[in-house]
């Protein structure tokens, strides 16, 4: 595959003080084979009009590597249903990004691992929701979802393709967690990344699935508890009370937080919308992430490096002295944050508290 004509970017750190992304999640198509309860894009079998062409694509890249080197996740949607996908996905390798992709799996097939092997795609994340056929399909709202993922998975493994399982935690499935995390053992992932729901797109008529927050931190107690027990990368992701959590049963017994014994949560926080993060949409809308809707500019307006660096929105949620509620006086906030997706669709202000934590700062206490 030929290398797209711009000229390659140079890597340069961003001009000004301030955190780069490490992470961009990039809704590369809105357009998916899947109808999932949970869908933060509602999103359907459909063309979606005005998204980014491969061009706006190309030159995205050269904008990202201008200014910072972080993961590029390939998202969608289903990202496997864009032609031009492998040709980003090509071209981000060629210019020094890490290019990671997220699928359902479904539209795996030998040609398409072969691709992902020719783009170096470092890494592909597939979801299951069910440790069964039955309870996945019902989930993803169509017969043979489980089935579909399982090969694809197969495919990834006989291409010798690193791949990690990612799990959207609900009432639903709750009781199947540890069984899902067994399965994601027993297929060989290097990875189990779990996702607390996050009521947004489809997932608003879902609502009444969000766990209880009782229910939120025995969850985290118990991911916390099988750091020592699989042998693959444990993550919680839209659970921003587990790095408090971590830090809690740490001190507890009597360990300090080391990259050695936690691993990347170690230099990790939990919210990383606008710190660490962030996510653009198909057609070019910059979010501190995908379930946060809030604009923060286009890429079509103005680089990615200066929406990054100016946007109230990402400066706000960088100022932890902001943050409101028992948030903004809770000596885990640097290393927490709570959700500020959670909080908005709550409150409408993406500052407030976290709705669905339990813990009582100390200042809050005096």
């Amino acid at each position: 595959m030929n290398s797209h004509p711009h000229k390659h970017a140079k890597h340069g750190e961003q001009k000004g003080d301030g955190p780069l992304p490490r992470l961009i999640a990039w809704e590369l198509t809105r357009t998916c084979n899947l109808s999932c309860v949970h869908c933060r894009a509602a999103s359907i079998d459909k063309p979606y009009p005005n998204e980014l062409t491969t061009e706006e694509c190309m030159n995205l890249l050269d904008e990202v590597v201008s200014f910072a080197s972080p993961i590029m996740i390939l998202t969608g949607g289903e990202p496997l249903l864009r032609p031009d996908v492998f040709e980003i996905a090509t071209y981000g390798t060629q210019i020094g990004l890490r290019m990671v992709l997220a699928t359902n799996g479904l539209l795996i097939d030998t040609e398409t691992t072969k691709q992902m092997r020719e783009a170096s795609i470092q890494r592909v994340s597939i979801s299951l929701d069910g440790a069964t056929a039955d309870s996945h399909d019902k989930f993803r709202q169509v017969a043979g979802a489980f089935a579909g993922s399982l090969r694809g998975i197969d495919l990834l493994k006989k291409a010798s393709i690193e791949f990690q399982i990612n799990t959207t935690i609900t009432r639903e499935n709750l009781h199947e967690l540890p069984d899902i995390q067994k399965l994601a053992e027993d297929l060989g992932a290097a990875a189990h990344h779990i996702f607390l729901l996050v009521p947004t797109g489809r997932g608003k008529d879902f609502k009444e699935q969000e766990i209880a927050a009782k229910d939120y931190e025995q969850t985290l107690h118990w991911f916390y508890d099988q750091g020592d027990k699989v042998d693959m990368q444990l993550k919680a992701t839209c659970a921003p009370h587990y790095y408090r959590i971590m830090r809690q049963r740490a001190k507890e017994d009597g360990k300090k937080i080391t990259v050695e014994s936690h691993g990347m949560d170690a230099v990790t926080r939990g919210c990383l919308g606008g710190t660490a993060f962030l996510f653009i949409s198909h057609v070019g809308q910059v979010q501190p992430c995908g379930y946060l809707e809030v604009d923060c500019g286009n890429v079509r307006q103005a680089p990615l490096g200066e929406i990054w660096r100016d946007s109230e929105v990402l400066k706000n949620l960088r100022n932890f002295e902001v943050y409101q509620g028992k948030c903004g006086v809770c000596e885990y906030r640097r290393v927490c944050g709570g959700c500020r997706a959670r909080a908005f669709e709550a409150t409408g202000d993406y500052l407030e508290e976290e709705p669905l934590c339990t813990y009582v700062p100390k200042a809050a206490c005096r």
